[in-house]
């Protein structure tokens, strides 16, 4: 594992711990990611649900929801894979795994058109540092959808973040103030 990204988690989850009594809950509206082509256009998304310091996923999935689209939510696997579950929306549905919540259900084997992750930075060619597992990684490598990662503002970044060959780039990052496109590269 490189040694700088084990150095910027640190980093990065110090900031976001340090700044979350500072941050105004009412702004995530996400109304640039909701009102993107991205968004609209696709019948399936598989969005995630929040925890911890994420930016609250929690308007997104209902905006999903809301629009009749199939929202999907990660499950982890005993390899630490994912697999997309069908979620309805209802906390009833979901069972703790470690400090995750997780729909119950058969994986989804349809397609996905619009994948939002979770991220601690991005940085300006989309290059995503997560917590550390590779699962997000593993997954975005296996679908052909849009990528979309959410952050805070801060955390769009002129940074570099290291790169590794089995690291995916992002094709957007999301903040509750607006959305960036990157430019793929091969």
């Amino acid at each position: 594992m490189d040694s700088r990204k084990v150095e910027l988690r640190t980093r990065f989850r110090a900031e976001r711990e340090f700044h979350q009594e500072a941050i105004d809950w009412d702004i995530f509206q996400w109304e640039h990611l909701i009102s993107s082509e991205e968004f609209t256009s696709a019948s399936v998304i598989a969005s995630y649900i929040s925890y911890g310091t994420e930016p609250d996923t929690t308007r997104i999935n209902r905006e999903i929801l809301a629009q009749n689209k199939i929202l999907l939510a990660p499950q982890t696997l005993p390899d630490k894979n994912l697999q997309w579950v069908q979620w309805d929306g209802s906390e009833n549905s979901l069972v703790r795994n470690g400090n995750v919540l997780e729909p119950r259900g058969e994986p989804f084997l349809g397609t996905i058109d619009l994948v939002i992750v979770p991220a601690l930075h991005v940085d300006q060619h989309g290059n995503r540092l997560g917590q550390g597992g590779g699962s997000y990684d593993r997954a975005l490598k296996n679908l052909s959808a849009y990528s979309i990662a959410l952050v805070y503002a801060g955390e769009l970044t002129s940074e570099e973040i290291p790169s590794e060959p089995h690291d995916c780039r992002v094709n957007a990052a999301a903040t509750p103030e607006l959305l960036v496109r990157f430019t793929k590269q091969n």
